[in-house]
């Protein structure tokens, strides 16, 4: 049966019923709210997971689950816009979210991570999934596939930057404002933060943005184009599907748990 959708809130309940016997598998798009300048929606993580989310699905034959559009971004409360939860309350709404699925049958999840703020959230709910729940769990940071792969020609992943508004204009080109771009905090500074806080080794408390982006964003997204985005998108959800497929293959082999079932995934688009 052809679905019209992926997204799971989007299906009836025989749809979800027959695609979850056909193929077990479930993608969690996890993001936030906050502010992303004067120019890109406070929804811009959790439609950039969204969308990348859900071409991912396409291509594994998998269904996008409503991730809730809260993450736990306390480093933005400074501006207006951002809304932030605590780690548990997060942690909780994921893994109930997930465990629910479980119950119906899902065997194997993707979370598809678009905040860094949710990391360490998610790495503790992800391990309870598995351990607890019996899922089969992978999480994929995909902002930073997205750099990984965009970054030379974006100038980075930098918040409010280029490779954020490409994939907001993808999903909803409606919400990009490119023509009230009138600020830009200074590009050496917000380069010289993120790459410390990026680092493997070392990992520093940042009080709040200001510390990386005095006016709480930077980066030059005044070339982005609804058809870059597109493109954009399509390659992160290429990677991530093809990468995707071989560790649960290799997971399954040294895990088990059914994962024949998941083994043959559908790489279409």
């Amino acid at each position: 049966m052809a679905l019209p959708s992926r997204y799971f809130i989007d299906l009836t309940q025989p749809e979800i019923a027959e695609q979850l016997k056909s193929n077990p598998l479930v993608i969690l798009p996890a993001g936030s709210t906050e502010q992303h300048g004067p120019h890109l929606p406070t929804g811009t993580d959790i439609y950039a997971a969204n969308v990348i989310s859900h071409a991912v699905a396409e291509r594994m034959d998998g269904l996008v689950l409503p991730g809730g559009p809260l993450g736990v971004t306390p480093m933005h409360m400074p501006f207006e816009g951002t809304l932030s939860l605590t780690p548990d309350t997060y942690q909780r709404v994921v893994t109930e979210t997930c465990v629910s699925c479980a119950q119906h049958g899902a065997t194997h999840l993707l979370i598809l991570n678009w905040h860094e703020g949710n990391i360490p959230s998610l790495s503790i709910a992800a391990d309870d999934l598995h351990r607890t729940h019996g899922m089969t769990v992978l999480t994929v940071q995909a902002c930073y596939v997205a750099a990984e792969l965009y970054g030379h020609e974006c100038n980075g992943l930098t918040h409010g930057g280029e490779i954020e508004a490409l994939a907001v204009l993808d999903y909803r080109p409606e919400l990009v404002h490119l023509d009230r771009i009138d600020y830009s905090s200074e590009h050496e500074l917000g380069r010289k933060m993120d790459k410390l806080r990026r680092t493997r080794s070392y990992q520093p408390v940042l009080t709040d943005i200001r510390s990386i982006a005095p006016t709480g964003w930077y980066g030059s997204p005044e070339h982005a184009t609804v058809e870059k985005g597109r493109k954009m998108v399509g390659d992160i959800a290429d990677a991530i599907a093809a990468e995707a497929a071989d560790i649960y293959r290799r997971l399954g082999e040294v895990q088990g748990g059914g994962v024949a079932e998941i083994t043959e995934l559908k790489q279409v688009g």
